[in-house]
């Protein structure tokens, strides 16, 4: 069996071990969606990662529902992501970006309009706006003109972002987002083409990879899910029925690597899984799958010992440990992060956390 420090290619990538840095919203970007020299320092720090996958990036305004999050739908931003992936490859990292577009959960003041989604169905709970949370609004159900132009937007995000420097792409597929909500029949009752069957509600997402690899290459492409848990309202009477037709498109497709925010116990954002779907997958899919969600050192690698996996995505221990590539090579303990400062902005719990040889010399 392989082991977590092997390396391991991803489609067109070619990396030098099997951890990887799962997507991180941090914040640290202007209202204007265009990324701050801060984020080049700390995607740096990281850069032993085997790969980095950028936090969450708008592919349009109306699809940006964070505050202070990134874009890569314009040239000033694609100008202010060439620094941070210059630097995480100065480092000697490999580096894609996640193009995200959020759907029914991108509030009006931060979308700008009515936010689209496949069904004018509204997400439980409130939005994150710049003036604090306030309830999500009733979305209104993307029209054929809508989609073609949302997967425009996917295609061109792509190309900006390899304008930008990165390595690939990875679409965000999962947590109740907009590919998403068009997957799950929770939030998809659509009548036409994009609704009703599951391979109905597999177009969207099939028209996207399609756009996006045939924009880039299919071989820099990946693209996440979060197919046991119940994320933002979003859900499914029958996952294990949709993510084996998913594995089987994205056979047909050849995308090389998918990530699985797959849970094995209750997350640490209070989610509780049901049954997972990789092992089902693994049959059908050829690609590379890497596992994510609540991962450690030893968790990770007996994850990697019963052969489904090819990798392991970290999250919130990347944010406390930027070299958490050595300190589980090393078996050093994991220092904890301050949840107070993930979103706060600025360099507190950003860039000053130390690697292990500095925090125990202090």
């Amino acid at each position: 069996m392989a082991s977590l420090f092997d390396p391991l290619e991803l489609g067109a990538l070619h990396l030098p071990n099997r951890i990887v840095m799962a997507p991180l919203t941090r914040a640290r970007a202007g209202r204007d969606a265009v990324p701050t020299p801060i984020m080049a320092e700390y995607y740096a720090q990281r850069a032993s990662a085997g790969l980095i996958i950028s936090e969450a990036t708008g592919i349009t305004r109306e699809g940006l529902g964070w505050p202070n999050a990134p874009g890569l739908w314009n040239q000033a931003q694609v100008e202010g992501w060439k620094p941070v992936v210059a630097a995480v490859h100065e480092a000697g990292g490999h580096m894609v970006a996640q193009l995200w577009h959020m759907g029914r959960l991108v509030h009006p003041d931060l979308g700008e309009t009515q936010p689209v989604s496949s069904s004018p169905i509204t997400a439980p709970g409130d939005a994150h706006t710049y003036e604090g949370k306030k309830p999500y609004v009733e979305p209104r159900a993307a029209t054929a003109a809508d989609i073609d132009r949302i997967v425009k937007d996917y295609a061109r995000a792509a190309r900006n972002a390899v304008s930008a420097g990165f390595d690939g792409v990875q679409i965000h597929g999962a947590n109740g987002y907009l590919v998403d909500q068009f997957l799950r029949n929770g939030a998809n009752n659509r009548a036409d083409n994009y609704g009703g069957w599951i391979d109905n509600r597999l177009r969207f997402m099939t028209e996207v990879l399609e756009a996006v690899g045939a924009e880039i290459g299919m071989s820099r492409v990946g693209i996440r899910f979060s197919p046991n848990i119940l994320v933002q309202g979003v859900e499914d009477t029958n996952p294990l029925s949709l993510f084996t037709a998913v594995a089987a498109r994205l056979e047909e497709l050849k995308v090389p690597w998918i990530e699985l925010r797959e849970a094995h116990r209750p997350t640490s954002a209070g989610a509780v899984p049901t049954e997972p779907v990789s092992q089902a997958m693994r049959p059908i899919y050829s690609g590379r799958i890497l596992l994510n969600s609540d991962y450690d050192g030893p968790t990770a690698r007996a994850r990697m010992a019963e052969g489904i996996a090819d990798g392991i995505a970290f999250g919130r221990p990347f944010i406390s440990n930027p070299d958490l590539v050595h300190r589980i090579a090393a078996g050093a303990p994991l220092a904890p992060g301050d949840s107070a400062t993930f979103y706060s902005g600025g360099a507190e719990g950003y860039v000053d956390y130390p690697v292990f040889e500095e925090a125990r010399a202090a």
